[in-house]
Protein backbone atom coordinates (compact mmCIF):
# COMPACT_ATOMS: atom_id res chain seq x y z
CA UNK A 1 0.00 0.00 0.00
CA UNK A 2 1.37 3.07 -0.86
CA UNK A 3 1.12 6.01 1.63
CA UNK A 4 -1.95 8.15 -0.79
CA UNK A 5 -3.77 5.14 -0.20
CA UNK A 6 -3.67 5.28 3.78
CA UNK A 7 -4.19 8.95 3.09
CA UNK A 8 -7.31 7.80 1.28
CA UNK A 9 -8.16 5.34 4.36
CA UNK A 10 -7.66 8.03 7.17
CA UNK A 11 -9.85 11.06 4.92
CA UNK A 12 -12.86 8.43 4.73
CA UNK A 13 -12.35 7.72 8.19
CA UNK A 14 -12.57 10.85 9.88
CA UNK A 15 -15.57 11.41 7.31
CA UNK A 16 -17.27 8.21 9.01
CA UNK A 17 -16.83 8.46 12.73
CA UNK A 18 -16.10 12.73 12.88
CA UNK A 19 -12.97 11.67 14.36
CA UNK A 20 -9.26 14.01 13.26
CA UNK A 21 -7.10 11.55 14.66
CA UNK A 22 -6.24 7.85 14.73
CA UNK A 23 -3.48 5.47 15.83
CA UNK A 24 -2.08 3.26 13.13
CA UNK A 25 -1.07 0.24 14.74
CA UNK A 26 0.08 -2.38 12.19
CA UNK A 27 2.42 -2.57 8.86
CA UNK A 28 0.71 0.43 7.10
CA UNK A 29 2.54 2.11 10.78
CA UNK A 30 5.98 2.06 8.73
CA UNK A 31 4.70 5.25 6.77
CA UNK A 32 4.93 7.59 9.61
CA UNK A 33 8.71 7.44 9.54
CA UNK A 34 9.05 5.87 5.64
CA UNK A 35 6.31 7.08 3.72
CA UNK A 36 8.12 6.42 0.11
CA UNK A 37 7.90 2.39 1.00
CA UNK A 38 6.19 0.98 -1.69
CA UNK A 39 7.52 -2.54 -2.00
CA UNK A 40 6.75 -6.21 0.11
CA UNK A 41 6.88 -4.60 2.95
CA UNK A 42 3.79 -2.98 2.99
CA UNK A 43 2.01 -4.87 0.85
CA UNK A 44 -1.01 -5.75 3.22
CA UNK A 45 -4.60 -3.90 1.95
CA UNK A 46 -5.65 -3.01 5.30
CA UNK A 47 -4.64 -0.15 8.03
CA UNK A 48 -5.28 -0.57 11.06
CA UNK A 49 -6.86 1.59 12.87
CA UNK A 50 -8.23 3.35 16.52
CA UNK A 51 -10.03 6.26 16.58
CA UNK A 52 -7.20 8.00 19.08
CA UNK A 53 -9.57 10.19 21.69
CA UNK A 54 -12.93 7.70 21.04
CA UNK A 55 -11.68 4.52 20.85
CA UNK A 56 -15.57 3.50 21.00
CA UNK A 57 -15.99 5.17 17.56
CA UNK A 58 -13.63 2.42 16.21
CA UNK A 59 -16.18 -0.17 15.03
CA UNK A 60 -17.44 2.56 12.81
CA UNK A 61 -15.04 1.74 10.63
CA UNK A 62 -16.37 -1.25 9.60
CA UNK A 63 -17.93 1.09 7.07
CA UNK A 64 -15.09 0.95 4.74
CA UNK A 65 -13.73 -2.42 6.22
CA UNK A 66 -13.23 -6.13 4.84
CA UNK A 67 -15.42 -6.85 2.18
CA UNK A 68 -17.17 -3.41 2.19
CA UNK A 69 -17.85 -1.28 -1.16
CA UNK A 70 -15.02 0.55 -0.17
CA UNK A 71 -12.59 -2.29 -0.06
CA UNK A 72 -14.36 -3.87 -3.22
CA UNK A 73 -13.94 -0.09 -4.80
CA UNK A 74 -10.23 0.39 -3.98
CA UNK A 75 -8.87 -2.77 -2.82
CA UNK A 76 -7.64 -1.74 0.27
CA UNK A 77 -9.62 -0.85 3.91
CA UNK A 78 -9.62 0.21 7.05
CA UNK A 79 -9.72 -2.75 10.15
CA UNK A 80 -11.00 -1.36 13.25
CA UNK A 81 -8.72 -2.41 16.27
CA UNK A 82 -8.67 -1.99 19.49
CA UNK A 83 -5.04 -1.75 21.77
CA UNK A 84 -5.40 -5.36 23.23
CA UNK A 85 -4.85 -6.86 19.54
CA UNK A 86 -0.99 -6.02 19.70
CA UNK A 87 1.19 -6.24 22.95
CA UNK A 88 3.29 -2.97 22.98
CA UNK A 89 6.95 -1.92 24.99
CA UNK A 90 5.68 0.45 27.81
CA UNK A 91 6.04 4.12 27.13
CA UNK A 92 4.89 3.45 23.05
CA UNK A 93 2.40 6.28 23.30
CA UNK A 94 5.24 8.68 23.63
CA UNK A 95 7.06 7.31 20.23
CA UNK A 96 4.30 7.46 18.07
CA UNK A 97 5.33 8.99 14.90
CA UNK A 98 2.93 11.32 13.11
CA UNK A 99 2.30 10.37 9.42
CA UNK A 100 3.65 13.08 7.01
CA UNK A 101 1.22 15.24 5.73
CA UNK A 102 -1.15 13.94 2.77
CA UNK A 103 -4.59 14.20 1.10
CA UNK A 104 -6.48 13.74 4.38
CA UNK A 105 -8.58 16.46 5.50
CA UNK A 106 -7.05 17.45 7.93
CA UNK A 107 -6.97 13.73 9.73
CA UNK A 108 -4.19 13.09 11.31
CA UNK A 109 -2.49 9.51 11.93
CA UNK A 110 0.31 8.60 14.50
CA UNK A 111 2.30 5.58 13.70
CA UNK A 112 3.86 3.34 16.12
CA UNK A 113 7.67 3.83 15.79
CA UNK A 114 9.09 0.82 13.63
CA UNK A 115 10.71 -0.57 17.00
CA UNK A 116 7.48 -1.16 18.82
CA UNK A 117 5.85 -2.02 15.60
CA UNK A 118 8.69 -5.11 15.28
CA UNK A 119 8.39 -5.46 19.22
CA UNK A 120 4.61 -6.15 18.89
CA UNK A 121 5.16 -8.54 15.31
CA UNK A 122 7.74 -10.53 17.43
CA UNK A 123 5.76 -11.23 20.19
CA UNK A 124 2.06 -12.10 17.45
CA UNK A 125 4.91 -14.57 15.70
CA UNK A 126 2.71 -15.60 12.60
CA UNK A 127 4.42 -15.97 9.49
CA UNK A 128 4.24 -12.82 8.40
CA UNK A 129 4.86 -11.37 11.00
CA UNK A 130 8.11 -13.91 10.52
CA UNK A 131 8.92 -12.40 7.36
CA UNK A 132 8.08 -8.93 8.03
CA UNK A 133 10.65 -8.67 11.18
CA UNK A 134 12.85 -10.31 9.09
CA UNK A 135 12.66 -7.93 6.23
CA UNK A 136 12.78 -5.09 8.65
CA UNK A 137 16.52 -5.85 9.48
CA UNK A 138 17.33 -6.86 6.25
CA UNK A 139 16.60 -3.12 4.89
CA UNK A 140 18.39 -2.13 8.18
CA UNK A 141 15.23 0.09 9.59
CA UNK A 142 15.63 -1.89 13.10
CA UNK A 143 18.66 -1.34 15.67
CA UNK A 144 19.11 -4.54 17.54
CA UNK A 145 19.97 -2.44 20.59
CA UNK A 146 16.81 -0.37 20.53
CA UNK A 147 14.71 -3.96 20.10
CA UNK A 148 15.78 -5.14 22.84
CA UNK A 149 15.71 -2.25 25.11
CA UNK A 150 12.50 -2.23 24.50
CA UNK A 151 11.49 -5.56 24.75
CA UNK A 152 13.11 -5.33 28.52
CA UNK A 153 9.86 -2.79 28.53
CA UNK A 154 7.49 -5.15 27.60
CA UNK A 155 5.16 -7.28 29.86
CA UNK A 156 5.59 -10.65 28.73
CA UNK A 157 6.52 -14.42 30.04
CA UNK A 158 9.76 -15.48 30.59
CA UNK A 159 9.34 -17.94 27.70
CA UNK A 160 8.17 -15.31 25.61
CA UNK A 161 10.95 -13.36 25.93
CA UNK A 162 13.43 -15.58 25.73
CA UNK A 163 11.04 -16.30 22.27
CA UNK A 164 11.29 -12.91 21.16
CA UNK A 165 15.18 -12.68 21.67
CA UNK A 166 16.16 -15.42 19.95
CA UNK A 167 14.13 -14.55 17.30
CA UNK A 168 15.84 -10.84 17.10
CA UNK A 169 19.26 -12.48 17.17
CA UNK A 170 18.10 -14.93 14.24
CA UNK A 171 16.99 -11.48 12.02
CA UNK A 172 20.25 -9.95 12.79
CA UNK A 173 22.24 -13.07 11.62
CA UNK A 174 20.77 -13.75 8.54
Amino acid sequence: MKKRQVDHVLRAAGRITGEKQFVIIGSQSLHGKHPDLADEIVRSPEVDLIAAKSPDRTELLNEIGVDSPFHQSFGFYADPVDITTVVLPRGWKGRLVQLPAGDTDGVKGLCLEPHDLAIAKYVARRDKDIAFTRALTRRGLLSRERLLALLDRTRLTAEQRERVRADIAADFAA
